[in-house]
């Protein structure tokens, strides 16, 4: 299971937490370490949870890399640092990894600071008030415990539906709120202060961008397989979620002479649309692994399946189910350690479909620059040149919109729409570019990856394209520069044309699991349609009674958008039951 711990905060220096006799045995069958960072805090982990004591400077729990790829897991790596916070600040710039930083100020010992790594690779939930309370991995830990009793957060329950992807600090939970990634948490008499300590704003802001593309390209490829290898040097063992696109192909090529047995699982449908054994092979062959092809069925892919008594944000649907079940299956099979992932390639590696990074040419760079770029467009999107400036033109005289819209299909119009609830990373600086927005919006929108997949409780989910050096790498990287050669992640592309086959080099797009969901959608139709009009969602007023009946009652087509919403309101209604 994927790493765990429990801190306990008392309301005084002596007030009692469990002891760790009590902990061990209620938090079965879980064998826990004790760490007490202050009189007024107690710490469980389970036993496999790397632990540092830094001694004046509390504990680091989790992973942490040098950014040559160095694990760090003892005191006399890291410098003396004055302060607590020169160690945090020392960590966020010369390090990377999955990790948790709990602190205590040595001038208040009844201030506690906990901060976490800007990938969130270490999940972090908290409930405090009144002094007392506690930060953990999961919200299991607490229940069993007897330290929080589930109960539904209706109103964020309406606020995740109506911005599916937006990730906040709420949960689905109440008082259960999340230290997003990047975030440092201050805890002093009761009350709590957060402060964002990592945005991808400050790379772009720093004005250090890449003086070619070929520089690009190397820095990008450096940093993936300085992540990669260093994760496979921890895991040993790998199951690698291997689509046949670019993302994963090139987390697959990065693992191809590393530490770790490496085996491959790519999903294909009984419909067609995403069947991409024909690209995965190749990857798998060239990394000398097997390749594990499972069929997802129809039938078998249940709407109220269990919930993993863990999570406290609805995420998971049907798809995400089923795609859980099997990859947790192939996991056992292959003895795999970990689960690896080209999750979030897409974003970090910039594929715009807008006009923006014409735009940002012209900002950045002027004219000249800006005409290459509306010819890299045109040759993208397959148009005339005269369109492609047209739009840029028209980006560029366009006010910047919000950062996100709600989606109010189906929600009560009583309830629609109220104000979002914004990621600290969509808060713009003064001159924010329209394609370094757009990038940043979507990349805010990945965190919520490592909630729509519960497998990264039982096993270690590693997004290496997620991760701290990689990001920074990406950001340096000008939108414009992705487009070059009219391709999409171009520079990616030019990173990998040594490595990877030329089948995969020139796609344009991968298999989709559109038709898939159709077919789910078709074939569990009656019983979603029950599902959701005698439920919990319905009769606390969220969803529209009215308007689903009008959606069930007509045949929709194959690409439906209705579709994709019906199946998310069956994700949280399903969730919603299963906390009583």
């Amino acid at each position: 299971m994927a790493y765990r711990y429990l801190a306990l905060l008392h309301p005084a220096a002596g007030a009692q937490a469990p002891s760790i006799d009590e902990a061990t045995h209620r938090l079965h069958p879980l064998r826990m370490q004790c760490h007490r960072p202050t009189t007024g805090c107690t710490l469980y982990a389970s036993a496999d949870t790397p632990v540092i004591v830094l001694p004046g400077q509390g504990l680091v729990l989790g992973h942490v890399f040098s950014r040559r790829g160095t694990p760090l897991t003892h005191a006399r790596q890291f410098p003396p640092c004055p302060t607590p916070g020169d160690l945090r600040r020392h960590i966020l710039d010369n390090c990377w990894g999955a990790y948790l930083i709990v602190q205590v100020d040595p001038t208040r010992a009844d201030r506690l600071t906990f901060q976490r790594d800007p990938e969130g690779g270490m999940p972090c939930l908290h409930r405090i008030a009144d002094g007392s309370g506690f930060v953990a991995s999961d919200v299991e830990l607490p229940v069993h415990l007897g330290c929080y009793r589930r109960s539904i957060d209706w109103d964020a329950i309406g606020h995740r539906l109506l911005y599916p992807d937006i990730k906040t600090a709420r949960t689905g939970l109440a008082g259960i709120r999340e230290l997003l990634p990047g975030t440092r948490m201050d805890v002093q008499e009761g009350r709590t202060t957060l402060q964002a300590q990592w945005s991808p704003w400050d790379v772009i802001n720093l004005q250090n961008p890449y003086a070619s593309a070929r520089e690009a390209a190397d820095a990008v490829r450096a940093a993936v397989g300085m992540v990669t290898r260093a994760w496979a040097g921890v895991d040993r063992s790998i199951l690698l979620e291997l689509s046949g696109g670019l993302d994963s192909s090139v987390v697959g090529i990065s693992l191809k002479d590393s530490a770790a047995e490496v085996a491959c699982c790519t999903l294909v449908t009984p419909v067609p649309g995403a069947d991409e054994r024909r690209y995965a092979s190749q990857v798998a062959a060239l990394i000398g692994a097997p390749l594990d092809a499972q069929v997802m069925g129809l039938e078998s892919v249940a709407h109220d399946f269990d919930v993993a008594p863990w999570t406290a944000t609805p995420r998971v649907g049907m798809l995400q189910h089923a795609t859980d079940a099997i990859m947790e299956q192939a996991r056992h099979r292959h003895a795999a350690t970990s689960f690896f992932s080209g999750g979030g390639g897409d974003t970090v590696f910039c594929y715009l479909t807008s006009a923006a990074p014409a735009v940002d040419a012209f900002r950045q760079r002027g004219a000249a620059q800006a005409m290459r770029a509306i010819r890299d467009l045109a040759g993208l999107h397959q148009c005339t040149v005269w369109k492609a400036g047209r739009l840029a033109l028209r980006r560029q005289l366009r006010a910047p919109g919000p950062p996100c819209r709600p989606t109010d299909e189906f929600i009560t119009p009583a309830r629609a729409p109220c104000a979002p609830d914004l990621h600290p990373w969509l808060e713009l600086p003064g001159r924010a570019l329209p394609g370094e927005r757009e990038r940043i919006f979507a990349l805010a929108a990945t965190q919520i990856y490592r909630e729509s997949a519960p497998r990264a409780m039982r096993a270690h989910l590693r997004l290496p394209l997620l991760s701290q050096p990689v990001m920074e790498a990406t950001l340096r990287a000008p939108s414009w520069m992705w487009i070059a050669g009219a391709q999409n992640r171009s520079l990616v592309r030019q990173a990998y044309a040594d490595l990877l086959p030329q089948a995969i080099l020139a796609r344009r797009s991968k298999g989709s699991f559109t038709g898939y969901i159709g077919a789910l959608h078709a074939r569990h139709r009656p019983r979603l349609r029950e599902f959701l009009l005698d439920g919990m969602l319905h009769a606390q007023g969220i969803v529209d009674g009215a308007s689903l009946e009008r959606c069930f009652e007509r045949e929709p087509s194959p690409r439906d958008r209705s579709i994709g919403r019906i199946l998310e309101l069956c994700a949280v209604e399903n969730w919603a039951r299963h906390q009583s």
